[in-house]
């Protein structure tokens, strides 16, 4: 029986686990291929939910699941950090155990790290605690400056912050607060999702605009203190409350491996995912890929699903003793919650050629409604 390790139960892990079990033939009393999935924690967490949790629109037990809720014909989940990865023998240590596989699929996502001491001032709103604490405090709050600050370049889910301002300004607005507060969005980008066309781009920055969220591009953090954010154009703002995405890096389990590469990321075969490694894949987050034009592409989580769903079609061909017959293409929309119960449909085609075929939506209630579809979904299919 051919052995395949999933490593993470994220996104693109609980894709690829529950693709392969639908793709191998395994049934309820029959597995003809056995699939370990690995995740250090004990909970699965649905990330693109997080602005909610700022804003209270959503609490811990709507946007997590048990990893061992997770359901697929073959599936076997092991709850443990991965000490070691031996990516030329397709093996890794789990509590001192070896596991070695037939084929080995990394979504490990990245590793946060809360450089220039931010955790003491602020909340890291890309974890389930930092956004709850950041709702805490928001609750509380009666007035004064909010900023949204991107500590570093790049990170995942690159409309998040966006999200957020515009989440926070609208329980602003609705605490009657408007008057009183400012809220501001500070980011080394020269745009706002600076990846996504010019026209995308420039219709999110006046969205902000007209909500009156203060936009400050070209702004990387130097230094921060008590109430105060220091850039390296020289200039400073104070704050009251303060909202950060950290810095995002390779997990350090990867980079004490030849998997890294020159980009600090995991270079793969832009089609099929494959590394240097045969039959060893890496997806999501922790992978570097270009278009066509040299484009680096987002770190976006729908990429993370269809790049699961060609690993695991492919995997299947090969055990089936096919040719792999699916390639990656990197496509696909997303929603980027605009407040007042609305969310902007945003994406297409990324080509490289400026991503011209990237578009943004008005943001309309139907938006909001596929948003909201997308996370029970979810956790319907998966656990």
């Amino acid at each position: 029986m051919k052995t395949v390790l999933v490593l993470g139960a994220g996104t693109g892990g609980i894709v690829t686990a529950r693709e392969l079990s639908k793709h191998s033939g395994n049934e309820e009393d029959i597995n003809l291929i056995k699939i370990q999935v690995f995740e250090k924690g004990e909970t699965s967490l649905f990330s693109p939910s997080l602005p909610w949790v700022m804003v209270g629109n959503r609490k811990q037990e709507e946007v997590t699941k048990s990893i061992n809720k997770l359901q697929a014909s073959g599936l076997e989940v092991i709850q443990g950090d991965i000490e070691n990865i031996d990516p030329k023998n397709i093996s890794i240590t789990v509590k001192g155990k070896e596991y070695k596989g037939d084929h080995m699929v990394i979504s490990l996502g990245v590793d946060q790290s809360d450089i220039y001491k931010l955790d003491q001032f602020g909340h890291n709103f890309f974890t389930l605690k930092g956004a709850e604490n950041f709702h805490t405090e928001l609750k509380e709050f009666d007035g004064g400056e909010i900023a949204i600050l991107v500590s570093s370049l790049p990170f995942k889910s690159p409309a998040a912050p966006y999200e957020a301002a515009m989440l926070i300004e609208d329980f602003v607005r609705n605490s009657n607060l408007n008057n009183k507060t400012t809220v501001s969005l500070f980011t080394p980008e020269a745009g706002p999702m600076e990846f996504a066309s010019a026209e995308a781009s420039q219709e999110l920055k006046e969205l902000l605009e007209k909500k009156g969220i203060k936009f400050y591009p070209n702004h990387q953090l130097t230094k921060i203190s008590a109430n105060k954010l220091e850039f390296d154009n020289g200039k400073n703002y104070s704050y009251n409350l303060l909202a950060y995405t950290p810095k995002h890096q390779l997990p350090e389990v990867i980079r004490n491996t030849d998997l890294a590469g020159k980009s600090g990321w995991v270079e793969v075969d832009n089609q099929t995912l494959e590394t240097k490694f045969q039959n060893v894949y890496a997806i999501g987050d922790i992978t570097h890929l270009k278009t066509e034009t040299g484009t680096v592409l987002p770190k976006i989580g729908v990429f993370a699903r269809h790049q699961g769903e060609v690993v695991a079609h492919n995997i299947s061909r090969k055990i089936g003793n096919l040719e792999p017959d699916q390639i990656f293409v990197p496509e696909g929309k997303y929603f980027i919650e605009a407040g007042e119960g609305k969310a902007s449909e945003s994406g297409g085609k990324f080509s490289g050629e400026e991503n011209k075929e990237v578009k943004m939506k008005d943001p309309a209630q139907w938006s909001h409604f596929s948003k909201w579809w997308d996370e029970k979904f979810w956790f319907f299919k998966n656990f």
